[in-house]
């Protein structure tokens, strides 16, 4: 099998694992979310692999094609994985009447600095 199809054949993976992090994402499945995690880190090595061998520039129009699907696809589920992150903070901020503890090095910071003398 050629560096070129082998790469299409990969990018493919890539897409049916992207599809099955969405499905996973939009049930709040951990272990399948998990799981889609640990298969693109695995699916990034040998894609890795396979583009030292396959200069950009011989990349052949289906696999640009899949390769703008597998981006888009890592998008989406990106920004879902963000609104879901961004409603577990709000819920958690509700429940506890504050705001979130990581906003708080936010103005830790300006406090530090005038305390720490200048010149």
């Amino acid at each position: 099998m050629s560096e070129g199809s082998e790469m299409c054949g990969q990018l493919r993976q890539m897409i049916a694992v992207l599809q099955a992090e969405r499905q996973a994402l939009a049930g709040l499945d951990l272990d399948g979310i998990m799981g889609a995690a640990q298969d693109k880190t695995r699916l990034c090595g040998t894609l890795d692999q396979l583009s030292s061998f396959a200069p950009s520039a011989d990349i052949d129009d289906e696999c640009r094609g899949l390769l703008d699907a597998a981006r888009r696809l890592n998008e989406v589920n990106r920004q879902v994985r963000n609104l879901i992150a961004a409603n577990v903070a709000a819920r958690l901020d509700a429940l506890t009447g504050s705001p979130a503890l990581y906003r708080a090095g936010a103005t830790a910071a300006p406090a530090y600095l005038r305390a720490v003398p200048h010149g």
